[in-house]
C-alpha cells in the first residue's frame, strides 16, 4: 500500500485501527493491516476525522478588517457600511491576494471544501470574477463553492434581481438572498421566492442569509420552508444564521421546526460572529441571538456549524478555523453535554457536506476517495477543548499538510520540563 496510518482513533470508530490507502482511495481499515506500507506513520492514538467543510464564509472581505476603518461598535450594520467602502476599492489583485492567504489557512485547519459567500451588488463582479479564478488555482486540492450573495438586496438594489441571473451565468456556483435586509417584508417575500424559483430553474443549489437580526417580526424561514416545499426542492436549499429564533416564542418556534424538517432545509449557525453581533439593542438581559441548535439537531434536522468571517468589518478575529467556531460554540449554545460535544463534530464535517452536496464518497470507509484530518488529540472533547492543531492534512491519499505543535518548557526548582496539553 502506499500509505498506512496505524493506531488511528477515526471519530465514531470503535478502538484505534489502521488505515490503508493505494492509489488515492482508502483500501483497508481495520484493527491491524499485517502488509508493510511504501510510507507507514503510527498516529498512536490520535484522533481521525473526514476533511473539515467551511459552509458559510466571506471570503471576498477576509482580511480587510481596519480598511477603510474599524468597526467601532462592534454592530452588524456598521460593519455593512464598512464593506460598502471598502469594496469601492476591490481590485482582482486584492481579492486573489488574500483569497489565496485565507484558502491556505483553512486547508492548513484540514478544510478542503469551501462555500463562501460573494457580494454581487457590483455590475462589475471584481470579487466574484477573481474567486472564480482562485478556484481554478486550488482545483484538486480545496473545492470552492461560490455564493451569489445580494448583499444590499435584490429589491433594494438597482436591477438586483437581473444582476443575480448575470452572476449566476458569470459562473457562482449557489443561489444566495438575503430578506431580512430588504426595504419591506413584501419585497423580503420576493427575494425569497426569486431566489428558490431560480435555483431551481438552474438547478442550482440555494443559501440564504435569512433572519439574521434579533427582531422576533422577522419570519422569512417559513417563506423559505414552504417555498421549497412548494417547489419540491427538498435537501438543496440552505438557512444560514436565522438568529431571529432565538427571540420567537417557542408556540410559533416548534410549528417552524416542523415546517423546517419537512421541507429538509440545512441549517447554519455561526457563532463566532452572531456571539458578537446579536444582542447589541439590549440592555439586560442580552440574548444570546443563535439559531435553536439543540432542539434541531435532535429532530435530525442537518445543522451546520460556520466560520462566517475572517478579519473583516464585521469580525475582527478568526484563523479560517471550524473547530474553533465549534469550541465557541460549547459555550455559547450551551453544548457541554458528552455527546453534544460530539455531535459538534459532525457539525463541521459530516452535515456540511451534505448542505455542500457531497455524495457518498464523502467519509472515512473503504472504497472512498482518501481524505482525512489528524488532530493532536486522542479524543474529540480534547480537539475541542485545545483547538487542536491539525497534525496531517490527507486529500486524495497524498499528505498535504504537516505540521508540528508547540514545544513548550517551564522550569521548576531549576528543572527544565516539559508541558503537553494533552496526553
Amino acid at each position: 500500500m502506499d500509505l498506512i496510518l496505524r493506531n488511528a482513533n477515526i471519530h465514531k470508530y470503535d478502538g484505534q485501527v489502521d488505515i490503508g490507502i493505494e492509489n488515492g482511495k482508502f483500501k483497508e481499515i481495520k484493527k491491524e493491516i499485517s502488509e508493510k506500507g511504501e510510507e507507514e506513520i503510527d498516529l498512536k492514538g490520535k484522533l481521525v476525522t473526514p476533511p473539515l467543510v467551511e459552509i458559510h464564509v466571506h471570503m471576498d472581505a477576509v482580511l480587510t478588517v481596519g480598511e477603510p476603518r474599524f468597526n467601532m461598535t462592534g454592530t452588524l450594520l456598521e460593519g455593512i457600511e464598512i464593506w460598502g467602502e471598502r469594496k469601492k476599492k476591490l481590485t482582482r489583485e486584492d481579492v486573489k491576494e488574500r483569497v489565496i492567504e485565507a484558502v491556505k489557512w483553512q486547508l492548513a485547519n484540514g478544510v478542503t471544501k469551501i462555500r463562501t459567500h460573494v457580494d454581487v451588488c457590483d455590475p462589475s463582479f471584481t470579487a466574484l470574477k477573481a474567486i472564480l479564478e482562485v478556484k481554478k488555482e486550488f482545483d484538486g486540492l480545496v473545492e470552492i463553492q461560490t455564493v451569489a450573495f445580494p448583499q444590499e438586496g435584490i429589491y433594494s438594489y438597482p436591477d438586483g434581481d437581473e444582476l443575480m441571473r448575470k452572476a449566476m451565468e458569470e459562473g457562482a456556483d449557489v443561489v444566495g438572498g438575503i430578506p431580512h435586509y430588504e426595504w419591506t417584508r413584501e419585497d423580503g417575500v420576493r427575494d425569497v421566492i426569486f431566489a428558490v424559483e431560480l435555483g431551481k430553474e438552474l438547478d442550482k443549489l440555494v443559501d440564504l442569509h435569512i433572519d439574521e437580526t434579533d427582531d422576533e417580526h422577522s419570519r422569512f424561514v417559513e417563506v423559505l420552508a414552504a417555498e421549497t416545499i412548494k417547489n419540491k426542492y427538498f435537501g438543496k436549499v440552505t438557512a444560514s444564521h436565522t438568529t431571529a429564533m432565538h427571540s420567537y416564542n417557542n408556540a410559533y418556534a416548534f410549528k417552524l421546526l416542523g415546517w423546517i424538517k419537512r421541507a429538509r432545509l440545512n441549517m447554519v449557525t455561526n457563532p463566532l460572529d452572531n456571539s458578537i453581533l446579536q444582542g447589541r439593542f439590549d440592555t439586560y438581559p442580552k440574548r444570546r441571538g443563535h439559531t435553536r441548535v439543540k432542539e434541531m439537531d435532535s429532530m435530525g434536522i442537518n445543522v451546520c456549524i460556520a466560520d462566517d468571517s475572517i478579519m473583516d468589518p464585521w469580525y475582527p478575529l478568526g484563523v479560517g478555523d471550524p473547530l474553533q467556531a465549534a469550541f465557541v460554540f460549547v459555550h455559547y449554545g450551551q453544548m457541554s453535554g458528552y455527546n453534544e460535544m460530539m455531535s459538534l463534530f459532525d457539525m463541521i464535517t459530516e452535515n456540511p457536506a451534505r448542505a455542500f452536496g457531497c455524495g457518498d464518497e464523502y467519509g472515512i470507509k473503504e472504497g472512498n476517495p482518501a481524505d482525512l484530518v489528524v488532530y493532536n488529540a486522542s479524543t474529540e472533547i480534547d480537539a475541542l477543548r485545545t483547538v487542536a492543531p491539525r497534525l496531517y492534512v490527507v486529500k486524495d491519499g497524498k499528505i498535504v499538510v504537516e505540521s508540528r505543535p508547540t514545544e513548550r518548557t517551564i522550569y521548576i526548582n531549576g528543572k527544565k520540563e516539559s508541558v503537553e496539553f494533552v496526553k
